[in-house]
């Protein structure tokens, strides 16, 4: 259902960030809506509108002026919030958030919202889904965010290195030259709120500690957070190896995406989370392709491989 015309009038500086550079989030805000939009000044004009119009153009405007800044993905995630029930609650609550260094993280999802929550509360923390939905960047901002306050001590970072068998002594230069390939991810996400420098000073003083998941063995680990990424190369006794690790006064923050795993003996990392699913201290928070906030085309790509294993799976019923 529609009306013929429409206008909102933006502030100038919220006009700025939702329009972007020239205007050149228009066509694609025009492919959102299935409409024509004619920009005058600060003011937008919808031909025809739909109408929710003017609350997505409120909506955007409030997102804008508290973020800065306004990402294609980012408006995605608003019209998607806008369209589904829960989008109410998730206004009216207000935003959640991570603050580390200067920096101010805010949720763009439902999902990313309960996992910002969860890892206020838990202490262990499954976060599952697929790539691009921000689930290592969020639990990596909230470790460090933990760390500089001086909640916790030290943060570990864990993956298992699967392509290496866990056998890295080939690798040129000591462990953490050895690792940096394969954690790559995580220090991306560190970077976005520290500087290199800043990093290597944790790393020197002993607060930020890297370590492949076959060494986690044996260990007791206090007043820490320790994170496993990539989670799906991992088994579920070596699942199970990692999170018994956890000593007084620590969390654990297991991520990863089942559609991407390498082991060909299976995962273990929806069994883990399945099975400890419902015990107090444990949230599991599992993100689909709708919470993809990286960008519109990530979003499209898992989409066209999700449908390719789906149309791959019927086809073998048939023969």
């Amino acid at each position: 259902m529609v009306n013929a015309v429409k206008s909102y009038a933006f502030s100038s500086d919220a006009a700025a960030l939702i329009l972007g550079p020239n205007d050149r989030n228009l066509s694609y805000l025009e492919g959102l809506m299935c409409t024509d939009l004619i920009v005058k000044g600060t003011s937008v004009a919808a031909s025809p509108a739909p109408l929710y119009f003017t609350s997505f153009m409120e909506r955007l405007e409030k997102a804008a002026l508290e973020r800065g800044s306004l990402s294609e993905s980012e408006i995605l995630m608003e019209f998607q919030l806008m369209m589904q029930p829960e989008a109410i609650a998730y206004s009216d609550d207000g935003p959640v958030s991570i603050s580390v260094a200067d920096k101010l993280i805010r949720a763009k999802s439902q999902s990313q919202r309960e996992l910002i929550r969860a890892l206020g509360r838990s202490e262990v923390v499954f976060a599952s889904g697929p790539a691009g939905t921000g689930k290592t960047f969020l639990s990596v901002l909230w470790a460090l965010s933990e760390v500089l306050k001086g909640h916790k001590k030290k943060l570990i970072l864990t993956r298992p290195v699967v392509e290496a068998g866990e056998t890295l002594g080939f690798l040129p230069g000591d462990l953490q030259q050895k690792l940096s390939p394969y954690l790559r991810p995580l220090y991306d996400a560190m970077e976005y709120a520290l500087n290199v420098k800043q990093i290597a000073r944790l790393e020197e003083n002993g607060a930020l500690e890297i370590a492949p998941l076959a060494y986690m063995r044996g260990r007791s680990v206090n007043n820490a957070i320790m994170i496993l990424d990539e989670a799906q190369n991992a088994t579920a006794s070596q699942i199970r190896m990692f999170l018994t690790r956890l000593g007084e006064d620590s969390q654990a923050i297991v991520t990863g995406d089942p559609g991407q795993s390498d082991l060909p003996s299976g995962s273990g990392l929806e069994y883990s989370a399945s099975l400890l699913y419902g015990i107090k201290g444990v949230s599991v928070i599992r993100f689909s392709q709708a919470d993809i906030v990286r960008s519109r085309i990530v979003r499209d790509i898992v989409a066209a491989y999700a449908k390719g294993r789906a149309d791959d799976a019927r086809s073998e019923r048939t023969i």
